[in-house]
């Protein structure tokens, strides 16, 4: 009659195979730390000698793993800003992809996206601009028809009008989806010069 095993035996067996591999875990760390410090630097905008430093004191595949870890931080990043503060947010990213990008034709390239990013916070101003004046007419009937029904004067911001949210919304996401490509094809872009 056989022995009947611990589920502690059990575990032990199926284990005793597994090697670590003290290589992959050496690369998975860098990568963490190449997010890690890439993070540290798009917060407090510090300088990219920090960058510079973690990847001069790494070597071979460490040093691959941090980049990595480093530029997927950087790609995930690109985006169409929000408002003008943001375009300090992609200047400081373009000197942390400069910085694990070498090649001497991208800072031009990233020059011509922050110039399109810029020009797109223009055009977003001058659309919303257009939509107020567009719709004005009917937020100036609907707050009359209010003022009458109420007896005093009625003031309607246009955001609280939920007719006037969806043409807003329909407006902006269309000057956007016209963006949205641009943010793709420099992610792309960033991605052909780093591998």
């Amino acid at each position: 009659m056989g022995r009947i095993k611990s589920a502690l035996e059990l575990a032990i067996e199926r284990t005793e195979e597994v090697q670590g591999d003290r290589g992959s875990l050496e690369q998975y760390e860098a990568k963490r730390q190449g997010s890690k410090l890439a993070n540290e630097f798009l917060e407090y905008g510090a300088s990219t000698t920090l960058l510079e430093t973690a990847l001069k004191k790494a070597s071979g595949a460490v040093k691959a793993a941090l980049r990595e870890g480093m530029f997927d931080v950087f790609v995930a990043r690109i985006s169409l800003p929000a408002d003008d503060r943001e375009l300090k947010r992609l200047e400081t990213l373009g000197k942390g992809l400069q910085t694990i990008i070498r090649d001497t034709s991208f800072p031009a390239l990233w020059k011509r996206f922050q110039a399109e990013a810029a020009r797109y916070l223009e055009e977003a101003s001058q659309y919303e601009d257009a939509i107020m004046r567009q719709y004005a007419p009917s937020i100036k009937q609907k707050e009359a028809e209010l003022s009458r029904r109420f007896g005093q004067q009625v003031r309607i911001d246009p955001f609280q009008d939920p007719e006037f949210v969806a043409f807003y919304k329909k407006n902006i996401d269309a000057l956007k989806s016209n963006y949205e490509a641009l943010v793709k094809d420099m992610r792309e872009q960033a991605a052909g010069f780093s591998s």
